[in-house]
């Protein structure tokens, strides 16, 4: 990883900001934008053991690139994030390992608790222990707690992995080393961009349970913001001077990303 790739900015994210300039970014592709992070969202959930995450993840961000230099976006674009299956599945891999390591025990404990309890002070047919309900409620509670604050963590360390494997062409293990570095030196901006969108998922999700769905090419377009905020856009490489007939029909005004 050269030093231009691990550059970043620190204390840049302004959480409101990033998502108006999202909406900004997508709003003239907005339901083109719409489709594919649906598409791409259902991939990562139906492909069992989180294999399609990292690709889906990745092709849903290699649209925003390309809408953000001003390139066309295209549905199949998404597939394209296949060309990134390895490094982003290895990157996944570092969200979902720490997830089963604290998640499950918890569950575990959670379950036992609610065995011990039930075994414990039940008698057969004997009426329901009010205090055994309030204290199935209390671990209810706390085991959700400790899902809430995972997903929180897990969300700001890793925001910027698939963008830097996108864009910079990082491995996985650089991808998420870098995301970890930049996301502690802009952790006030990030925390609250995270806090932020679970707000509006919360209340997109008030919309028929559907609103939230409505939001993920948002999100995501935002994402992209306080990424190019925190990692400035590289500069293009020098590439000797080629006259091109302006007739040419193959001429381009735009380098493609991939």
């Amino acid at each position: 990883m050269s030093d231009a790739q691990a550059d970043f900015q620190s204390g840049v994210v302004r959480p409101v900001e990033c998502f108006r300039s999202g909406w900004q970014l997508i709003r003239e592709k907005y339901w083109l934008m719409l489709g594919i992070s649906i598409v791409g969202v259902l991939i990562a959930q139906f492909v069992p053991f989180s294999i399609a995450v990292g690709p889906a993840m990745c092709g849903i961000y290699l649209c925003l690139f390309r809408l953000e230099r001003g390139q066309s976006v295209k549905f199949e674009h998404l597939m394209r994030g296949i060309d990134y299956f390895l490094q982003s599945f290895i990157a996944t891999l570092f969200m979902v390992i720490p997830i089963l390591l604290i998640v499950v025990p918890a569950y575990l404990v959670f379950l036992g608790a609610v065995i011990f309890e039930t075994a414990g002070k039940q008698k057969p047919g004997a009426p329901p222990d009010p205090d055994m309900g309030i204290t199935i409620l209390v671990g209810a509670l706390l085991f959700t707690l400790v899902i809430f604050v995972v997903s929180i963590v897990i969300s700001v360390l890793f925001i910027f992995v698939y963008p830097l494997i996108v864009e910079r062409k990082l491995t996985g293990v650089q991808a998420v080393k870098t995301s970890i570095r930049a996301a502690f030196a802009n952790l006030g901006g990030v925390l609250g961009f995270t806090l932020l969108n679970i707000v509006l998922h919360m209340v997109g999700s008030l919309a028929c349970c559907v609103g939230g769905y409505f939001l993920i090419p948002v999100h995501m377009a935002a994402v992209v913001v306080a990424y190019r905020a925190v990692f400035p856009a590289l500069p293009a490489p020098e590439q000797p001077v080629v006259e091109q007939d302006p007739n040419d029909p193959n001429r381009s005004d735009f380098d493609e990303l991939n």
